[in-house]
């Protein structure tokens, strides 16, 4: 008998096909989350689930695929949408998709820093909105990157990849991790070592990259903020929960901070109503990964996994087992 496979959103055909190489694959084409209840009737009986960040996988879920249930395949690098230890509890391996999408999401990244620091939001709706203007020598000025200092919190390899662009811009880079990385790559990138504290206060640009967990859940808080410079931008690529987003609105309403550039947000797809009143803030609907080519390698990656556990070969990239 073939193997049921669940795929919770649609995917590129490419990684269909490598599905239904090794069973029936059902398909939710349906562009919204699924709802619990749908969640729960449709993994009955799945031997693999390729799932969505936006899919929250806990022990209900796991208990209504039942016994059947051998492997998750996460279509994102993180995966704070995944109960790992009920997994581990009922012997299912779990697998994300690294790698393949660090260049899209570091890019956008610096699409942010961009169009924060050199206000390019605020320009292309000045434009639209046909209220007229003029050039000259103060009208909305922006600042330049060359000599300021990124700070990078989580030097995985997204991390790393920002890093590599901010040198190419002239910044200085320094980072806190939860360890601190090898001696070459800090050599390769010129990157210092600082704890959270000291690169809140002294870098002009913070960029998140760290994954979402008890720990680092509102890591950027009211007091967080209040140690940055008050000209600083704060950009988030990671998880929207890392940032207290109403503490958020209250530095660039009252000027803790200069600005922010935002991907990702608490409660997607709502946004703290505070945020879109401002104009220190450029805000974009989870687009780090959003190119053809990384969304199909993301989806291929996962198609694989599945595809290594039910033909006995391993997954690519597992996370547990």
């Amino acid at each position: 008998m073939s193997s049921r496979i669940l795929v919770t959103r649609s995917i590129p055909e490419s990684a269909l096909r490598l599905l239904e190489s090794v069973g029936d694959v059902r398909l939710c084409s349906q562009s919204r989350a699924m709802t619990p209840a749908e969640l729960h009737e449709a993994v009955h009986g799945a031997e693999a689930v390729v799932t969505m960040l936006h899919d929250r996988i806990d022990g209900e879920v796991i208990d209504a695929a039942g016994p059947s249930l051998r492997v998750v395949a996460n279509v994102a690098v993180g995966y704070d949408n995944v109960d790992v230890p009920a997994l581990d509890r009922r012997g299912v391996l779990l697998t994300n998709t690294p790698g393949v999408l660090t260049d899209a999401t570091a890019d956008l990244t610096f699409g942010l820093l961009l169009m924060a620091t050199r206000r390019l939001a605020e320009g292309e709706r000045l434009i639209r909105s046909g209220i007229p203007w003029a050039w000259n020598f103060s009208f909305m000025l922006g600042s330049g990157l060359q000599g300021k200092t990124l700070g990078i919190v989580g030097m995985g390899q997204i991390g790393r990849a920002v890093a590599r662009r901010a040198r190419a811009f002239g910044m200085e880079v320094v980072y806190t991790a939860r360890n601190r990385v090898e001696s070459e790559v800090e050599r390769e990138l010129d990157a210092s070592f600082l704890p959270l504290s000291r690169l809140l206060r002294d870098s002009d640009v913070v960029s998140l990259h760290c994954p979402l967990t008890e720990s680092t859940r509102h890591l950027i808080d009211g007091a967080a903020l209040s140690d940055m410079k008050s000209s600083a931008v704060l950009l988030n690529t990671s998880r929207g929960a890392v940032v207290d987003e109403r503490a958020l609105a209250r530095a660039l309403r009252d000027g803790t901070i200069g600005g922010a550039g935002l991907d990702v947000f608490e409660n997607e797809p709502a946004v703290e109503p505070e945020l879109l009143e401002l104009d220190n803030v450029v805000m974009v609907p989870h687009l780090g990964s959003a190119t053809a080519e990384t969304r199909t390698a993301m989806a291929e990656l996962a198609a694989r996994n599945v595809v290594g556990v039910l033909d006995g070969s391993g997954p690519v990239s597992p996370v547990n087992g």
